[in-house]
């Protein structure tokens, strides 16, 4: 292996930590936030069920990152190095912010931006890139609906139950969060696994489009490590700031995620967990009384999305063009 294809291997491998420790507060907030659990029984067994989840469910969205998005004959090294390099910064900056931005919208942003930089828009595939879009912004509001439609069925079915109610809904946390973990693992990790096995085509290393079974290990392995390690600035800001969350409420979110990320993966949709998080959070909240939600932080959310894509592009771009400068 060169230098620069090992120098993309270990960028993925650290955005996938950070990515990890990124979207842990998307998984565990409401757990931690309901009392269901403690933090890091809560971040444990999320970081198990992630390393799991892209064994499980395929990597369909791998082949939607590394195949469809751009024209890999158009692509070189330095251009992946730069989308991954610009994300990892994206990550390094909202994290410190405390700002629960998408570490996928990051990603895509970045990695068009590179490919744009170097090879120009007619090495953008339009209907890959228009697959991708759609996913990433049409999933959180199907999250908010989902989610809004889930509690009032399950207050609609416990509206004479007792207290003890809460003891349930507590103990089926452990399969709603196992099951939005999974979702996690099976489509965050594939987006590292694409670049990494593109860069791999490109290098010469690999003749088809096939994810390598130790992409996968390394890949699933990052993104656990990086959830057991917790992020706890963001757990307080999705787990606190929008509203005061129950156990029944913190079930509901999770479950409605879980669904929604799964059903993405399996047709190979990119999504932003922290975007289908947060807006199903809201959307639980919305059907208990739309005025329990605190909607001026989902508002200072929703403009950290709409600023990651252009802005990961730019700073991709500019780090591809003295990439490349150096490295001719």
């Amino acid at each position: 292996m060169t230098p620069l294809l090992i120098a993309v291997i270990l960028c993925a491998l650290v955005f996938d930590l950070l990515n990890g420790i990124h979207d842990s507060s998307n998984i565990v907030a409401t757990m931690i936030s309901s009392r269901s659990f403690s933090p890091r029984v809560a971040l444990g067994i999320t970081a198990v069920a992630e390393f799991v989840g892209p064994f499980l469910f395929g990597v369909a969205v791998a082949q939607t990152i590394g195949d469809e998005i751009a024209l890999p004959e158009t692509i070189n090294l330095p251009a992946i190095l730069a989308a991954l390099l610009a994300a990892i910064l994206w990550n390094l900056l909202t994290w410190y912010l405390g700002f629960p931005s998408s570490s996928s919208h990051a990603l895509i942003g970045g990695f068009i931006g590179a490919v744009v930089a170097g090879a120009g828009w007619q090495a953008i595939q339009i209907k890959g890139l228009e697959k991708v879009l759609i996913a990433l912004f049409t999933s959180p509001i199907i999250g908010f609906l989902f989610s809004f439609v889930l509690t009032r069925f399950i207050f609609a079915l416990c509206w004479k139950a007792t207290p003890k109610i809460n003891t349930f809904f507590k103990r089926s946390q452990i399969v709603s969060a196992v099951a939005l973990a999974l979702s996690h693992g099976a489509n965050d990790a594939q987006k590292t696994m694409g670049l990494i096995t593109l860069a791999l085509v490109i290098s010469g290393h690999l003749s088809t489009f096939v994810v390598p079974f130790w992409v996968i290990v390394l890949c699933a392995s990052m993104i656990a490590l990086g959830t057991s390690l917790g992020g706890w600035r963001l757990i307080r800001t999705l787990g606190a700031k929008f509203y005061r969350i129950r156990p029944v409420d913190g079930f509901s979110s999770q479950l409605a995620s879980a669904i929604v990320i799964l059903g993405n993966s399996f047709i190979g949709g990119p999504v932003s967990t922290t975007q289908v998080v947060s807006t199903s959070i809201m959307g639980v909240g919305a059907a208990d009384r739309a005025n329990k939600v605190r909607w001026g932080v989902a508002g200072e959310i929703a403009t950290a999305w709409l600023l990651t894509i252009p802005s990961t592009a730019l700073v991709a771009a500019a780090i591809y063009w003295i990439l490349n400068a150096f490295i001719s």
